[in-house]
């Protein structure tokens, strides 16, 4: 994962990774340099993948991120390159004066391969103007993630979950993801996140329960017939509620991440890198087999 800036014009109360402000210390921005230098890692440890997400630079033009995708596929041209969150790509529509189908297809000629599902957080507007009320609405969230999906580029989607949101706007969540996939049939994976509380503005202290996590994975996976994957993201739920959820509901645990920031911001216990074979290991251990796949979930290799 790659997360070339956390200076971000939004200031959403629950994100303990970015800062508006660009003199904070813990501002940054990577050059296109710093971007491929740590691509170049990833591959050599054997990634298939790039996920690339971050803040909405004030400074930054569209070119400049435009060119993060160009310089990738230039260095790198069979590694898949999934960026841009549905927020990312509504701010970079603005920038550039395009239409999400426009700006989408410039990206996609530059060597885009997927969409990010990040963004989502809870769709329920009363959540949204508590959490994050400067950040696009759930109308414009589906409305990009549609227009990928026509444009022929496949996308994740989540749900940010134990924050302030009840049962009911979970579920509401859920169903409306539900619709979208009907209509296109382009998601290919739903990504519980469990809320990380520490390092933000919300006033929430408390980690979720991994009752409450496995109940998630569980509800997810009966609601979302039409979604072929439920994540267990072990990031965010931690290694042995992550194994666990293996036989709740969930069928992929993503994944083998080089380093990942914005849950560690707010406070995971989980290691900030994963390895194969400690993958292999918790699957083996949940009586489980291992299969190796690459961003769309095509078979690289089994393990047995």
């Amino acid at each position: 994962q790659i997360n070339p800036t956390n200076i971000c014009t939004l200031d959403c109360k629950f994100c303990a990774f970015a800062t508006i402000d660009k003199n904070d210390p813990k501002a940054y921005e990577m050059t296109i340099d710093e971007i491929i230098e740590k691509a170049k890692y990833a591959v050599l440890q054997g990634a298939t993948e790039v996920h690339i997400v971050g803040g909405l630079h004030p400074d930054w033009r569209f070119d400049d991120y435009l060119n993060i995708i160009k310089e990738l596929k230039n260095n790198f041209p069979n590694l898949h390159i999934k960026a841009f969150t549905a927020v990312e790509i509504d701010y970079l529509s603005s920038l550039s004066k395009l239409s999400y189908e426009e700006t989408l297809i410039a990206l996609k000629e530059a060597g885009l391969g997927s969409l990010p599902g990040g963004g989502a957080e809870i769709f329920s507007p009363r959540v949204r103007r508590m959490i994050a009320p400067e950040k696009i609405g759930w109308k414009k969230y589906l409305k990009i993630h549609k227009t990928a999906h026509k444009l022929g580029l496949k996308s994740t989607t989540t749900m940010l979950y134990g924050h302030v949101e009840t049962v009911e706007e979970r579920v509401d969540h859920i169903l409306k993801i539900r619709a979208a996939q009907d209509e296109t049939g382009g998601f290919t994976c739903f990504i519980p996140l469990a809320f990380q509380p520490e390092n933000n503005n919300l006033g929430k202290t408390e980690h979720t329960s991994g009752i409450d996590d496995l109940k998630t994975i569980a509800v997810s996976r009966l609601l979302l017939d039409n979604v072929p994957h439920i994540k267990s993201y072990w990031v965010m739920l931690g290694e042995k509620i992550a194994q666990i959820a293996l036989n709740f509901g969930a069928d992929d645990m993503d994944g083998t991440v080089m380093e990942e920031k914005i849950a560690h911001f707010a406070g995971a216990k989980s290691p900030t890198e994963q390895q194969k074979e400690r993958l292999i290991k918790l699957i083996k251990e949940a009586d489980k087999i291992p299969v190796e796949r690459d961003t769309l979930y095509n078979p690289i290799k089994i393990y047995e």
